[in-house]
């Protein structure tokens, strides 16, 4: 990913996307931002006991460093569900409620969601303008948050997934993501006997790998 730095906020963006001029994103990091405490310093999440002054004054520098204005952005009531949703300029400065995955193909649509150890998952259709913001977490791998994604751009834009570019943002890696034995059983009904997603360690636990198991289901 290319490192950007502006003022104090540090984004990321996906290389592989750098030379399509219609597609604005960013990750952005906790560097930045207004909060203090334990929300230091960029947090955006509205329902983690920080001051609501301090986490609209975040959302705002995002937006000022993107160049975008609030009414632009739809953005969801993330539950580690399965659900994804079209959207488009009549969804602009709205909430959707209970969904993980947001897709449009609507020019001026910004898609914004938050993440902590969770995956941001991005796909583009460079032929059909279309895109996605997808919350990948364990709860949402095991429930098809992916393949519904997919399914859904299928269906309401007849993407074809081979056409597709998949950016895969930071998230919590395998070699910090212990698990239990409810969480290994799931994995065993979710992805049956595919390789290296459960990873044994020294110590006798069990590490999870996340990333691995959403490039699984895209491929």
């Amino acid at each position: 990913m290319i490192r950007h730095v502006r003022g104090a906020i540090v984004f990321y963006a996906f290389e592989a996307l750098a030379h399509y001029s219609e597609v604005l994103h960013a990750v952005f990091t906790r560097m930045g931002g207004q909060s203090s405490g334990p929300f230091q310093s960029l947090n955006v999440g509205h329902r983690v006991g920080d001051e609501s002054a301090a986490v609209q004054a975040n959302h705002d520098l995002i937006y000022r460093t993107l160049g975008i204005h609030p009414v632009q952005v739809v953005t969801a009531q993330q539950i580690h569900g399965a659900r994804a949703a079209i959207v488009d300029t009549a969804q602009g400065g709205k909430v959707i409620p209970a969904t993980d995955s947001l897709i449009s193909r609507a020019h001026g649509v910004a898609l914004l969601l938050r993440f902590a150890d969770c995956l941001p998952l991005m796909l583009y259709d460079p032929l059909r303008h279309a895109i996605t913001l997808s919350h990948v977490g364990w709860r949402g791998c095991m429930a098809g948050v992916v393949v519904n994604t997919l399914a859904e751009m299928r269906r309401a834009f007849a993407c074809d997934p081979r056409d597709l570019f998949a950016g895969l943002g930071p998230a919590i890696g395998p070699c910090c993501y212990q698990v239990g034995p409810d969480l290994v059983a799931e994995v065993g009904r979710a992805f049956g006997n595919v390789d290296g997603l459960l990873l044994a360690q020294p110590d006798g636990t069990v590490h999870f790998d996340l990333p691995a198991a959403v490039r699984w289901q895209l491929q």
